[in-house]
């Protein structure tokens, strides 16, 4: 059974429909990030790199309410659950969308990704279908070739769901250590700057540790 949040007794009740109303409503943030331990560990372990920091990146997007939240018409929704849909390259050069479903046990989530990463990677074109329009998810992509410092998304004016999107880019090495740009889009009704520096504060953390 869906779960409503009291907007009445929000105290962003006055942000969310300041924002609601907004015909670009999201905002957007990009950070470097530490991720010289995730690397190494992956490296140690023959992991993929992309399916362990999405994978971190998920476990802190379920630990923070505001990243759970969802509009609905005039009502906010909170999903117990955030899964992903990320977008993966093929040697040709496109993409398609894919949904991986969430588990907090890496080695679930390890073995789902790379049976989804391989199904798409074996068709063509955008691979659109229901999971991939699902709203208990996060919109996400890698960028490897670029280390970006600006970002921004294609969208639809109105249609304002609230699903975070992230994007992650091109490594820079600096001495020892390895930074990753991130960049986060929060939909403004739903989240402010302070639970953007949540989300950067805890998936780094969790990406060295």
């Amino acid at each position: 059974m869906a779960t409503f949040l009291d907007i009445e007794g929000w105290n962003r009740k006055e942000h969310f429909h300041f924002f609601k109303a907004m015909d670009v409503p999201y905002f957007g943030l990009v950070a470097n990030l530490d991720c010289s331990l995730a690397r190494e560990y992956c490296k140690d372990h023959g992991i993929p790199f992309f399916i362990y920091y999405l994978h971190k990146c998920l476990l802190a997007c379920n630990q923070l309410d505001n990243f759970k939240y969802r509009i609905e018409g005039d009502k906010v929704r909170i999903e117990s659950k955030i899964s992903v849909s990320p977008t993966i390259g093929r040697d040709d050069h496109t993409f398609g969308f894919s949904f991986i479903e969430y588990d907090a046990d890496f080695s679930v989530f390890l073995s789902r990704a790379e049976v989804e990463i391989a199904n798409i990677r074996s068709q063509s074109g955008l691979c659109l279908r229901p999971d991939t329009g699902r709203k208990d998810v996060i919109h996400f992509s890698a960028l490897p070739w670029v280390n970006f410092t600006h970002l921004s998304h294609a969208g639809k004016v109105g249609q304002s769901d609230g699903v975070p999107k992230i994007s992650v880019g091109k490594i820079n090495l600096q001495g020892e250590r390895s930074f990753m740009p991130v960049s986060l889009h929060l939909h403004h009704a739903l989240a402010d700057g302070y639970h953007a520096g949540q989300f950067f504060e805890l998936f780094e953390h969790l990406l060295n540790t």
